[in-house]
């Protein structure tokens, strides 16, 4: 392959992604591995890659044309560059690793011929410890940086949001974390101090500011949705469907009047509900979920009706699946920190007939947490992670879709999400 040639930089992308990932070799990678790129090239980039797109680029599905300069683009800043031109000047710079990630370094061959003496190992060992040792680091003192946000509406999306710092000391670099994900970080210079992004979908975001590989200063920023919003997934800048046309007495839906414009697009199949906001008090460990879905678009593709209710969390996911009973060999189910793959599990409890109206229940207490479908048991399980604020909730469906009666409660309060 030409070493000068787009797609030769492409498969270098690839695969500095796959291991920053670290989920094996994308031979094996499923669509539910591609959704959770997906998610983690939206939290790193804020921009949504679809599952579609990144099977074309990995070769799943066939397409002539190339990518676009805005997904490359996104790759490039997924793999921790600026971006496609950058990658390509600099594609040979060694991969970092995040703050806390799950990215385990790959193991190295052993040499049958070292040729190192002992003296040159100890040499080498010394200069490896004086490179690498926090004694010859520079320790910065956070009280010498500043960091705020400031959002440009107070809810809803599109929302800008400009970010403040200060930098009194100038370190050897300076990013700002716009996720949680401490591998989307975007370099900003020390001797300015404002930088600014849009977030064009609702979530609870714990931004940093990093002066080269130390956290000196975290701010949170929460985008929310302002009530119900749908919109259909797209890249980069979502399709948003007004309030007025998707929500009438009770019912959450985007039909297939509304799907009409986008009906020959793959887009029509990826209809997002959201509803963020505050919730006081309410925690993750001990809560009452309830809601009623309904998913009847029917072309010949979307024969599964597969569906996914999330309840988002200050700092963590419960992501609960719905599919016909026929599909359920192909769920996958998270609840903060917890997991299940149907291929090692039975989740037979979540096939139910979503081209009619099906209740969905969450109980949780202490921790232990049962989830009814129709009023029957589907699945029980302890999480393990730290409890932590609930802040609303995201629905995924294929085509046309609706919800409805969906609540919290906990201690004798009820939140009604209208």
């Amino acid at each position: 392959m030409d070493n000068n040639s787009e797609q030769y930089y492409l498969s270098r992308a690839l695969e500095r992604i796959e291991t920053l990932f670290n989920r094996g070799a994308s031979d094996n990678w499923t669509t539910y591995d591609f959704e959770k790129l997906s998610e983690a090239i939206f939290d790193r980039t804020q921009v949504r890659l679809s599952v579609t797109t990144l099977k074309r680029i990995w070769g799943k599905l066939k397409y002539d044309s190339a990518p676009t300069l805005t997904t490359l683009n996104t790759l490039a800043q997924f793999a921790g560059f600026v971006d496609w031109r950058d990658f390509k000047q600099n594609e040979d710079r060694p991969a970092e690793a995040p703050e806390t990630s799950t990215v385990t370094p790959r193991p190295q061959r052993k040499q049958k011929h070292l040729g190192i003496t002992l003296a040159g190992a100890l040499i080498l060992i010394a200069g490896v410890y004086f490179l690498f040792s926090d004694r010859h680091k520079t320790q910065y003192d956070p009280s010498r940086f500043e960091f705020s946000t400031n959002k440009m509406i107070g809810e809803g999306v599109p929302n800008s949001v400009i970010f403040h710092y200060t930098a009194k000391v100038k370190p050897d670099s300076l990013f700002i974390v716009q996720t949680w994900d401490i591998r989307r970080k975007i370099l900003v210079s020390a001797d300015k101090h404002e930088h600014s992004t849009i977030y064009y979908y609702p979530g609870f975001f714990r931004t940093k500011l990093i002066a080269d590989d130390q956290v000196m200063k975290r701010h949170d920023v929460w985008i929310t949705s302002n009530g119900w919003l749908c919109l259909l997934e797209e890249e980069p800048i979502p399709i948003y469907f007004k309030k007025e046309l998707c929500q009438k007495n009770g019912i959450v839906e985007v039909n297939d009047t509304l799907l009409a414009p986008y009906r020959h697009s793959a887009i029509a199949q990826r209809v997002r509900f959201f509803n963020q906001r505050d919730l006081g008090d309410l925690m993750n460990d001990n809560f009452t979920f309830e809601t009623k879905v309904k998913n009847d678009f029917d072309d010949g593709t979307n024969a599964c009706h597969y569906a996914q209710v999330l309840i988002q969390c200050k700092d963590d996911i419960i992501i609960i699946p719905l599919a016909a009973r026929s599909c359920v060999g192909n769920l996958n189910f998270y609840f903060c920190g917890a997991g299940a793959e149907s291929k090692f599990t039975d989740l037979s409890g979540f096939g139910c007939d979503l081209t009619q109206w099906t209740s969905l229940r969450v109980v949780t207490m202490n921790k232990m947490a049962t989830i009814y479908v129709n009023n029957k048991r589907a699945y029980t399980l302890t999480f393990p992670n730290t409890p932590t604020g609930i802040v609303g909730v995201q629905y995924r469906f294929n085509g046309a879709a609706a919800v409805k009666e969906t609540r919290f409660m906990a201690k004798g309060k009820v939140w009604e999400m209208d």
